[in-house]
């Protein structure tokens, strides 16, 4: 069994486990692309081939020319890396333990209490 996102108009609206020969044989309509829960930002969990550089979600777009499904932008401040098809904030997260969120009105993060 593998998983396949229904892409319309460039949008993951459904994600769904199905066999290959299902799909194939248009019972569930077109549009459907497959994609791997084991593949985020371009690398595979388990060592094997990446697919698509991220696993598909519902509101996700599907870039055909990049052949990679990619998030929602969370953040206006936030740019697309371009090699893992992920969002990123200007300026990384602290990586000291403590628990941060982004702040978006000064684009930093903030620590939570």
């Amino acid at each position: 069994m593998s998983h396949f996102a229904k892409v319309e108009d460039g949008i993951v609206t459904q994600v769904i486990v199905a066999e290959q020969d299902v799909i194939d044989s248009g019972l569930f309509g077109t549009g459907w692309v497959q994609t791997s829960y084991n593949t985020i930002g371009g690398s595979h969990t388990q060592g094997g081939t990446p697919l698509r550089k991220n696993f598909a979600g519902i509101g996700y777009n599907y870039d055909s020319y990049r052949d990679a499904f990619i998030p929602q932008r969370p953040f206006k401040s936030w740019s697309l890396n371009e090699q893992t098809c992920l969002w990123e904030p200007p300026t990384p997260m602290p990586t000291d333990g403590k628990k941060y969120r982004w702040d978006e009105i000064t684009t930093s993060w903030m620590e939570v209490a």
